[in-house]
């Protein structure tokens, strides 16, 4: 990065990050030499790989397939249970690193959701990510959030687990995203993570079936940037400067910029770190710290929500 004066620092939900970029659930969360490596890269918080109370085995091969537009993947949240992970993973991460670590959860209720997020708090989490989104996986994500009492009833719960740590809540953009996002504030988070991967089929059109053993799975990467700025646009102007995570499709630091510029105080990096390694996180601070001092910007925070004033 260069020598300019522009300061990156954010606050998210309570939590103070030395720059804007968050390691996005689900890429490179499973251990925590892996987080150490995103923390090296320049991640300012890393999300640990989602995990449910027990441990699942996911689905069967295949699981994921490139598209020209992004990836499709149908993992069905393989996990070993969050016990296990709190213990062996969430805890020796925390004491290495020095970034937050956020651990992802997909409760099926609210009793699984105090359960996992007083694990993450006893093991030192620096942040519970509810995940309410994902897509491919029957009884969890998506599907509990059609209930928005449910949604109401899970937050509560995470806030009696996590205590004062920050909670947030990972929305679909396949759901009704402002009024789940109101409820899980009202309820008790600390923050909105927008989007969640899009539920999308590729077909093989040789063996002429489904190429995913799972037939649906999320597709995630530069074809849902788009929809990512939508969302937050939209949360931004219905809910106001509340704390937004803006992800998917970032594989650049315009991305992030626009995403930042639509409401988002922070920016999530998923598939860009599979698109371009984990050279990205510098490639996007270089870009943005740049971009700032060539506008007249003296920090980050100032460009959050800015396109709004420009309609």
């Amino acid at each position: 990065m260069g020598s300019s004066c522009v300061d990156l620092g954010v606050e998210l939900g309570g939590l103070k990050l030395k720059n804007p970029l968050v390691l996005a659930s689900g890429i490179l969360g499973t251990s925590p030499g892996l987080l150490k490596r995103v923390e090296e890269a320049g991640a300012a918080a890393v999300v640990t790989k989602t995990v449910t109370l027990a441990p699942r085995s996911g689905y069967s091969n295949p699981v994921i397939v490139e598209l020209e537009q992004g990836f499709l993947n149908a993992m069905g949240l393989p996990n070993p249970g969050a016990e296990y992970f709190a213990s062996k993973v969430l805890t020796k991460a925390v004491r290495e690193l020095r970034v937050p670590v956020i651990l992802s959860i997909s409760p099926a209720d609210p009793e699984e959701a105090y359960r996992m997020t007083l694990l993450g708090a006893k093991a030192g989490a620096g942040g519970i990510e509810i995940n309410l989104s994902c897509p491919h996986v029957s009884g969890l994500g998506v599907s509990l959030s059609r209930s928005l009492e449910l949604v109401g009833d899970i937050v509560k719960a995470s806030r009696r687990g996590a205590g004062e740590i920050p909670i947030f809540v990972k929305l679909s953009a396949e759901q009704d995203y402002v009024t789940v996002a109101r409820i899980a504030l009202e309820s008790g988070a600390s923050g909105i993570v927008a989007i969640n991967t899009i539920r999308a089929v590729a077909i093989d059109v040789y063996a002429k079936a489904p190429i995913l053993s799972n037939v649906y799975g999320g597709l995630s990467g530069p074809a849902i940037k788009p929809v990512a700025v939508r969302v937050v646009w939209e949360l931004y102007e219905e809910l106001g400067p509340v704390p937004i995570v803006g992800v998917g499709g970032v594989c650049s630091w315009e991305d992030a910029v626009e995403l930042m510029l639509a409401g988002a105080s922070a920016v999530g990096v998923g598939t860009g770190v599979a698109i371009k390694g984990l050279t990205i996180f510098t490639e996007i601070l270089s870009g943005i710290e740049s971009f700032l001092a060539e506008e007249g910007f003296t920090a980050v925070r100032e460009i959050v929500g800015l396109a709004h004033k420009n309609v």
